[in-house]
C-alpha cells in the first residue's frame, strides 16, 4: 500500500506498539498534531540520522492530547503502528507549515518464535541485573516481541535503525541475541574491574603462608 502522510522527523527509532510521548512546541509540529488530532489520522516519525532524514520510519497515531499550554505548547500521547519507507519527500503542502511524505509500508512478518524469544529474554534479564536495572515490560515473558524489547538492550540509534529494518520476527530477534552475546561479556569484564577497584587500598587478608 502506497500513501501520503505528514511527517515529523526526529532523532529517534520508534517502533510499532511502542507507548511514545512527546512534547511539542514548534508551530510546524503544533498544526501537524491538531490536524492529526482532529482528523483521526496517523504521522510518520522518520528517523533523522547524521547525514540527515533517513529513508525508514513509523507511522504513529495520536492517542491523546494530555495537555495544551498558554503558549500553545502540547503534550500528547502517541502510539507506534507500522514501519514505512519514503518514497519521496513532499516539502511544500498547501496552507500547511510541515512537510509530508509518499510512502510504502513494506510486509512485516510477525510470527512467535518462543524458543528464540525466551533466549533473548533471559539474555536481557541477566544483562540488568549485572547492571542492577530493574525493567517492566508490562507484558508476561511468552507475549513479548522483539519491537517490545529491542529498547533495553543497549542499540546506538544507528543500531535501532538497522533492526527497524528487518522485516521477520526471527531475524529481528537473531540481531537482539547476537548483539547481547556481544555485550555481556564486556559489562560483565566491568563489574570484575569495579570489584578490583573497590578492593584497591583496602586492608586484604592474604595467607603467606608458603613452603619457600
Amino acid at each position: 500500500m502506497t500513501n501520503f502522510i505528514p511527517i515529523f522527523p526526529l532523532g529517534i527509532v520508534v517502533f510499532p506498539g511502542e507507548d511514545l510521548n512527546l512534547h511539542i512546541f514548534e508551530p510546524r509540529y503544533k498544526q501537524l498534531i491538531t490536524d492529526c488530532f482532529a482528523e483521526a489520522r496517523p504521522f510518520g516519525i522518520p528517523t533523522v540520522l547524521k547525514n540527515g532524514l533517513s529513508e525508514r520510519g513509523t507511522l504513529v497515531e495520536v492517542k491523546e492530547i494530555v495537555e495544551v499550554y498558554d503558549d500553545g505548547k502540547l503534550d500528547i500521547k502517541t502510539k507506534g503502528v507500522s514501519i514505512f519507507r519514503i518514497l519521496e519527500v513532499v516539502k511544500s503542502i498547501p496552507d500547511k507549515l510541515y512537510s509530508g511524505a509518499i510512502v510504502n509500508y513494506p510486509k512485516n512478518e510477525e510470527s512467535k518464535k518462543s524458543l528464540l524469544l525466551e533466549k533473548v529474554v533471559k539474555s536481557i534479564k541477566d544483562l540488568h541485573d549485572l547492571l542492577k536495572l530493574k525493567k517492566d515490560f508490562k507484558k508476561a515473558d511468552d507475549e513479548l516481541v522483539a519491537y517490545d524489547i529491542a529498547h533495553h538492550v543497549g542499540l546506538s540509534l544507528e543500531e535501532e535503525y538497522e533492526f527497524a529494518g528487518l522485516f521477520r520476527e526471527e531475524q529481528r530477534l537473531e540481531y537482539l541475541k547476537r548483539h547481547l552475546l556481544k555485550v555481556l561479556p564486556v559489562v560483565n569484564e566491568m563489574e570484575v574491574l569495579k570489584d578490583r577497584i573497590k578492593l584497591n587500598g583496602h586492608f586484604k587478608n592474604l595467607s603467606g603462608n608458603f613452603d619457600i
